[in-house]
């Protein structure tokens, strides 16, 4: 991106940008050292989908290290987890708290998710819509050499 594409969206405050940074070297030392530490040495006998789900969050936590150095390029990062979070909290911690289902397991995994609040709070939700719902999407097909500029 250029800073001619830039001009199309709304400006980011340098806060929020500071803050997005922030977040992201969060995801990536904290979630990072104890996924990290997990799959190097504890992995040998779990489950494969415990396995899967520690080897997407390692590679989120080391994909969030190149958020510190460009957080508004990475900002889809940032929304996925926000995305996954939240549907984890709402339908599966959420239900199971409305059903009395409460385990000390949803309890363990409730308290790593409920932080992803803050980050409700951090985005830049004027340039999310700018950049991702109102900007008109990329061409399905190449253009012709004469319509490139």
């Amino acid at each position: 991106m250029n800073a001619r594409d830039d001009a199309k969206f709304p400006p980011v405050a340098l806060w929020r940008i500071n803050a997005m940074r922030f977040l992201f070297l969060l995801m990536a030392l904290v979630m990072g050292s104890v996924v990290w530490s997990q799959l190097l040495f504890e992995s040998a006998d779990w489950p494969v989908m415990r396995g899967l789900a520690k080897s997407m969050l390692a590679a989120l936590a080391l994909l969030s290290l190149i958020g510190v150095r460009y957080p508004l390029q990475m900002l889809p990062l940032m929304l996925y987890e926000i995305a996954w979070k939240t549907i984890w909290l709402t339908l599966i911690a959420g239900r199971a708290w409305m059903a009395g289902k409460w385990t000390p397991d949803i309890e363990s995994l409730f308290t790593d998710c409920i932080g992803i609040v803050i980050a409700y709070f951090i985005v830049p939700w004027r340039y999310v819509w700018a950049r991702y719902v109102v900007q008109a999407m990329e061409p399905l097909r190449a253009l012709s050499p004469s319509s490139q500029d």
